[in-house]
């Protein structure tokens, strides 16, 4: 799913900006372990979701299309994507889904998982959609991501992949909604700095186990 996303990342309960503010769940001492750590509390142990993955050109030109649907329970994720014919699309993990930019920990958002984090140095708090984050980088042997934290509530709300110190993926929420009762990210937008295309990942039904 910037991701993300949104949001992804894509797949972490998105309070309202009123919610948000009235509900603290950081400390403001916080450790880079404890941020990521309330940011993976916000993701559902049990759900499923299911949604349609688009890449568009900057004019519109719908270029690829899939239909998605991930499944958490007990701490394992169960990914299944279909193009439009039906026909089903293996995503293994820490790869690309064809010819869109979306990965498999876009829509998974498995880095949260990863146990290297830090706080960024070099961007102490900046804000994203008015919302005040946190700034801190996950690496996993040679991949590193750079990921936006409220500082508040422990939301994801944005989030880059870096190559060399270069920004190479962005993640990021363009919309969300209340899906009974629980905020989510509805549109995740995933696209390199200048490409010709963006991908749109979608969240049409989220339905959590309680």
């Amino acid at each position: 799913m910037i991701g993300l996303l949104l949001g992804a990342a894509l797949l972490a309960q998105a309070p309202s900006v009123a919610e948000a503010s009235a509900a603290p769940v950081l400390a403001t001492n916080a450790t880079a372990a404890q941020v990521v750590a309330a940011c993976r509390r916000m993701i559902p142990a049990d759900a499923t979701i299911e949604g349609h993955i688009n890449r568009r050109s900057r004019r519109g030109t719908e270029v690829a299309a899939y239909t998605y649907r991930l499944i958490r329970h007990a701490g394992k994720t169960r990914l299944e994507v279909r193009d439009k014919e039906g026909a089903a699309v293996e995503v293994r993990p820490g790869g690309r889904l064809l010819d869109t930019d979306v990965t498999w920990s876009d829509l998974t958002l498995d880095y949260l998982q990863w146990p290297d984090c830090a706080f960024d140095p070099e961007r102490e708090q900046e804000s994203v959609q008015t919302v005040t984050c946190l700034v801190l980088l996950l690496r996993n042997g040679p991949r590193t991501v750079r990921v936006w934290i409220d500082r508040k509530t422990g939301a994801l709300m944005q989030a880059e992949e870096l190559a060399d110190g270069k920004v190479v993926r962005r993640l990021f929420g363009t919309s969300i909604k209340k899906f009974n009762g629980v905020w989510a990210p509805r549109t995740i937008e995933v696209g390199a700095p200048g490409a010709k295309y963006r991908t749109k990942i979608v969240v049409d039904k989220l339905e959590i186990d309680t």
